[in-house]
């Protein structure tokens, strides 16, 4: 397993869609922080990062999980970019 420990990893950063409503922020320490327009911290918790495959588990115990290809992270049916 691949766990984020460094801010150069290429997938750590900030992702958002298009309109701006969705945004996971992928810290180097393996943590997340989901914000939902208003809601800054809607969804927070662990990942981990395999190849291009990345696992989510929120501190309630959620988990979901998604895929990054061309430099888009492709989650949940949403697609996210790099801020």
């Amino acid at each position: 397993m691949e766990r984020l420990m460094s801010a150069t990893h290429p997938y750590s950063g900030l992702w958002i869609t298009g309109d701006g409503h969705i945004r996971h922020e992928l810290l180097p320490n393996g943590r997340y922080v989901e914000a939902r327009g208003h809601r800054e911290r809607a969804y927070q918790g662990r990942y981990e990062i395999h190849g291009n495959h990345i696992d989510y588990k929120d501190d309630t115990g959620f988990t979901a999980d998604g895929e990054f290809q061309n430099d888009i992270l492709y989650h949940a049916g949403m697609i996210l970019i790099r801020a």
